[in-house]
């Protein structure tokens, strides 16, 4: 019996997964996403044309790669029916390609309302959600509440639906919240009977039976390790867990069905949204790496925190996610640094430590650097790196003890070197 391989982010989110996943699906027969929902914003480009898919996993481009969207996730069926208008303009055979769980969960127009309307009511205390009604959705799923997508197929659906919407408008009374359902539900229903038309299968037996079969199987994660629900930087952290561990829970494969586990981090660190961030830099450097690697939300459009990487926030993620090898995105960016600065500790209190803090947003931590040599030259283009660069790889390495396999060096797909071949 094969094991699926787990591709997922190391810092919080936007680190490049969607590239990668389509970089590596020639490799892979089916690509299935275990969590999260459209605040996911995988970008892939090819061919001089960008493409964002919120929901639909990577390697939907991909003829021969069947795309499983698994129960860990949770579907917009406006947002979902906007992604599948676009793909099939592109030629993409959806009905053949795309393959959806009955038990994941659906958002509801009043998730979405739920979602704006607590974070108008933190004022200052918000979290910096994407108000996609993602965080209400798996707070119904937790209580009980929810709809999955195999509900649609009940003769009782409208009831169904009717009856949670109830509680919704109670608790956006409770918010004094304005809103109008009535513009949002025509389209919400229009896009549930595409939904209706798409295969929606059991997919823990389908995914269990293809690896039986010996299919060679992916499963993408969204956002990343550090917004993960449990270990990440807690309350500025998102609704599903992000981690491998997540992949079990989010496809129904057992944990002795987990291969090898790409973990994905780019060459500096970016946060969307608030939360804590050691090494953000407040100055002319951000703001250097914000604009040449162009750190713009995909799906919400804001503007990215930057900072230097940070190592005890990576070996953490690679500790808790048993990360096998490692992939550097946006090497690029770094291309006109004379120097490139990495956090190795943290000093807290005064005290030297590798660890992140239980409390680490409230803990005065001051981050503490090496400088390494940048290589000042255009790499865009590159099939071999520079000596700097390499230094730079090789010291990430030693310092996580996880080999770096694959550099991406621009957003393309071509621009894509491969240091070393998969761990077996």
């Amino acid at each position: 019996m094969n094991k699926a391989d787990v591709l997922l982010g190391l810092q919080w989110g936007d680190e490049g997964k969607g590239k990668v996943v389509d970089v590596l699906t020639p490799s892979y027969d089916m690509i299935c996403r275990f969590q999260g929902g459209p605040n996911a914003g995988h970008t892939l480009e090819f061919n001089g044309i960008k493409h964002v898919l919120n929901t639909i996993p990577s390697g939907i481009f991909h003829k021969h790669c069947t795309n499983v969207i698994g129960n860990g996730v949770v579907i917009d069926p406006v947002i979902l029916k906007r992604e599948i208008d676009a793909l099939i303009k592109m030629g993409v055979d959806i009905k053949k390609q795309l393959l959806v769980s009955k038990r994941a969960h659906l958002i509801l127009p009043t998730h979405r309302l739920l979602d704006a309307a607590s974070e108008a009511s933190k004022g200052k205390e918000k979290i910096g959600s994407t108000l996609k009604g993602i965080g209400p959705t798996y707070m119904d799923k937790t209580g009980r509440n929810g709809l999955r997508v195999g509900d649609i197929l009940s003769t009782n659906f409208k009831e169904k639906y009717n009856s949670l919407v109830e509680k919704h408008k109670q608790l956006l009374a409770f918010h004094n919240f304005e809103y109008n359902l009535g513009e949002l539900e025509p389209a919400w229903f229009q896009a549930i009977d595409e939904l209706k038309q798409l295969t929606l299968i059991d997919s823990e037996y389908y995914i269990n039976q293809a690896l039986k079969a010996g299919k060679k199987v992916l499963a993408e994660g969204a956002q990343g390790s550090m917004l993960d629900i449990d270990f990440g930087t807690y309350p500025f952290v998102t609704s599903s867990n992000t981690m491998t561990a997540g992949c079990c829970t989010g496809l129904g494969i057992s944990p002795r069905s987990v291969g090898n586990v790409i973990g994905i981090f780019k060459a500096y660190c970016t946060r969307v949204g608030s939360g804590p961030f050691p090494t953000e830099l407040n100055d002319e450097t951000g703001e250097t790496m914000r604009k040449i690697g162009n750190e713009y939300g995909s799906t919400t459009g804001r503007a990215r925190r930057c900072g230097w990487l940070d190592l005890p926030a990576l070996k953490y993620a690679i500790m808790i996610n048993g990360v096998s090898e490692l992939t550097m995105m946006k090497a690029d960016v770094m291309d006109d640094f004379d120097t490139i600065k990495v956090c190795t500790h943290y000093l807290i209190n005064g005290e030297k430590t590798e660890m992140l803090p239980f409390d680490v947003i409230n803990a005065d931590i001051t981050p503490v650097y090496k400088e390494i040599k940048g290589w000042k030259q255009n790499i865009t283009a590159a099939t071999n790196l520079p000596e700097e660069l390499l230094s730079y790889i090789s010291f990430i390495e030693e310092n996580t003890g996880v080999p770096i396999s694959i550099v991406s060096v621009g957003p393309d797909r071509k621009q894509t070197i491969v240091l070393k071949k998969q761990v077996a």
